[in-house]
């Protein structure tokens, strides 16, 4: 008898024996096994019976006799061992394995190619904001197209089977939209972690459901160039207040593993709930991220500058309302209208409706309205209605007409302004440049209005057919507010513009920045290679900063340099968006969830373009749909 403290010790011993691994046996297939058992080496390295088509777990001459001893024992006396017979039978299953081997891989990869082809097909749908349903039309129509081309016959048959294999039902289509777009989105955050700064364009909006929908916009650099792309698209259950917009934020960021800290600047539309100083949204974001900077969007301010008031005002509601009387009183008057433009070959063909909310729309009706004045003046003339009388009256007299093509020209001049601060990839320095160039502009404005005229067009030319046309102390008056309410907005704006000019031009004989001058010896260095100023000259300084300065040699320029261009100057990303959205929604021929819409919008909006190929063979896509 062994003492239980031994086998204990034995127990233990046996215990700490490593197990064998069939893997590290180096187990090879006997060929002999072919004739003796009908099995052969699958892809795998496993041996599998020709006979039933098992594969067994270990390759070894009992398992392999077993089961052929087991399931197949009738074999040997049908087909003798080492006899003609059983070599042929042998080689015809073989053939056969071989065979479905071979058609089974290619109906593999004509389904993955089947499956990549309507991925691209939802690919265009979406960056074309085409509801999904288009799909199975776009597919007759390739059908049909192929019909008419293709001239063999064989070769039709085949590629017309290629095409009637590719699943473009609308739901198979809206399935590939989701998987679309949550492979750009995984795209974006990996880009995003990597991002030392970002910058936020934040503004809500109600779509055509009423549902209220928060667009957040992010702008960075990837290390190769900068990127402006939709970070989410959040529904706004019941109210918008800035406490709920602000939650949603910091839930979006903490679900996505983004840093809030990263965020170097906060764009919003300028409204209390976004830029209110001690609760709005602007303020509460600072609390949490300290180094993040807030703006009113530059455009909005430029637009809230031009804002009218007094006679001048009155002037524009009243050419409001000769548009709306003409436009809106009746169909029936309406279609004279139209018809009175057509018999007269007049330049345009209706007048335009005036829209507060659409930033050009001001300008753009009042320049159509001086354009078919002549038209209007007739029409009116010969309308019964008691109001014409009273419009043709404002028509007709100098006074009003002259203060009218004077809030076209300078609204002309406004547009222009407006159309300039638009765009994407517009960073804050592009912005601030352009405002200051209008500051001048109006300086310019000013003295010409008591001149020549020569930015006045439409002024001059009613002053040179007209006596009693003249430019007014109230046209002056309007030109000496604009280019104060421009001065009070943009001559205290909360940003370098020493920065902004040495990020502009780094080689100009301008002052240092303060916030540059701990790296004095990098912009000595800088400014003294001949190679960085040929490049400066050459691409641009967008170029210039992101490819040829490097931040090995120039680290503390570059960063900051980064960090500004990083800016957005205004939401115009966000308004776009929201125009975008509304597009997609009645387009589509059936209800989006939030989800969808989210989806849709990604992929019309994305930077970055998806690999089909590898979105297959990861099987993202399930091919039984």
């Amino acid at each position: 008898m062994l003492h239980p403290r031994v086998k204990r010790g034995i127990t233990m011993s046996l215990s700490k024996l490593k197990k064998r691994k069939v893997d590290l046996e180096n187990r090879k297939f006997n060929s002999e096994w072919t004739d003796k058992y009908v099995f052969i080496e699958t892809t795998e390295g496993r041996p599998m019976c020709l006979l039933c088509n098992e594969c067994c777990a270990i390759g070894k001459d009992y398992n392999l006799r077993r089961h052929f001893l087991t399931k197949h024992c009738g074999f040997d006396q049908t087909f003798p061992p080492g006899s003609d017979v059983r070599q042929k039978k042998i080689l015809c299953l073989k053939e056969n394995y071989e065979h479905s081997r071979v058609v089974f891989s290619r109906s593999c990869s004509s389904q993955q190619r089947a499956t990549a082809a309507s991925l691209r097909v939802a690919w265009i749908l979406g960056k074309k904001k085409q509801p999904f349903t288009d799909s199975e039309t776009f597919k007759e129509c390739f059908i049909a197209a192929l019909d008419e081309v293709v001239t063999d016959n064989k070769m039709k048959e085949q590629v017309l089977a290629s095409v009637k294999s590719i699943p473009m039902s609308d739901t198979s289509t809206g399935r590939r939209m989701d998987v679309l777009a949550s492979e750009v989105f995984e795209t974006l955050l990996t880009r995003l972690r990597k991002a030392k700064v970002m910058s936020l364009a934040v503004d809500e909006s109600t779509d055509i459901s009423d549902t209220a929908q928060l667009c957040l916009i992010v702008r960075f650099f990837d290390g190769d160039c900068f990127r402006e792309d939709l970070l989410g698209l959040i529904p706004l259950e019941g109210h918008t207040s800035a406490a709920i917009i602000f939650q949603k934020i910091v839930d979006f960021f903490k679900d996505n593993g983004l840093d809030l800290d990263h965020v170097n600047m906060l764009v919003t539309d300028g409204a209390p709930t976004m830029a209110g100083k001690v609760n709005g949204l602007s303020a509460r974001l600072s609390a949490v991220a300290p180094r993040m900077k807030s703006l009113h969007c530059l455009i909005h301010q430029s637009v809230l500058c031009a804002k009218l008031s007094g006679e001048l005002k009155n002037t524009m509601d009243s050419v409001m309302s000769i548009i709306n009387f003409i436009r809106s009183t009746s169909s029936l008057q309406h279609r004279l209208f139209r018809r009175l433009l057509a018999d007269m070959s007049a330049e345009h063909q209706d007048l335009l409706l005036h829209n507060n909310v659409r930033w050009l729309s001001k300008g753009n009706a009042l320049r159509r309205v001086c354009e078919l004045r002549e038209e209007i003046v007739r029409f009116l003339s010969e309308s019964k209605q008691n109001r014409a009388s009273t419009f043709l009256s404002q028509m007709l007299d100098d006074g009003f007409v002259s203060e009218m093509c004077f809030l076209c020209d300078i609204f002309h001049h406004l547009n222009d302004l407006n159309l300039g601060l638009q765009g994407q990839n517009k960073t804050v320095v592009d912005l601030v440049e352009k405002l200051r160039a209008f500051q001048r502009k109006l300086v310019l404005f000013s003295s010409d209005l008591c001149d020549k005229l020569l930015h006045f067009p439409t002024l001059s030319k009613l002053m040179k057919s007209s006596a009693h046309a003249s430019v007014t102390q109230v046209m002056l008056d309007f030109l000496d507010k604009l280019r104060d309410n421009f001065a009070a907005r943009f001559n205290d704006f909360d940003m370098s513009g020493e920065l902004m000019q040495f990020v502009r031009d780094p080689f100009a004989d301008t002052k240092i920045p303060s916030e540059a001058l701990d790296s004095l010896l990098e912009i000595i260095d800088m400014q003294a290679s001949s190679a960085l100023k040929h490049a400066y000259d050459k691409e641009g300084f967008m170029t210039f900063w992101t490819e040829w300065v490097d931040a090995e040699k120039f680290p503390n320029m570059k960063e900051l340099a980064i960090n500004l261009l990083t800016m957005f100057g205004s939401t115009y990303t966000c308004e776009s968006s929201f125009s975008h959205m509304n597009a997609i929604k009645t387009s589509a021929r059936s209800s989006l969830t939030n989800e969808r819409l989210h989806h849709c919008l990604r992929i019309a909006l994305t930077s970055f373009e998806p690999d089909f190929s590898a979105i297959v063979q990861s099987k993202k896509c399930n091919f039984s749909h």
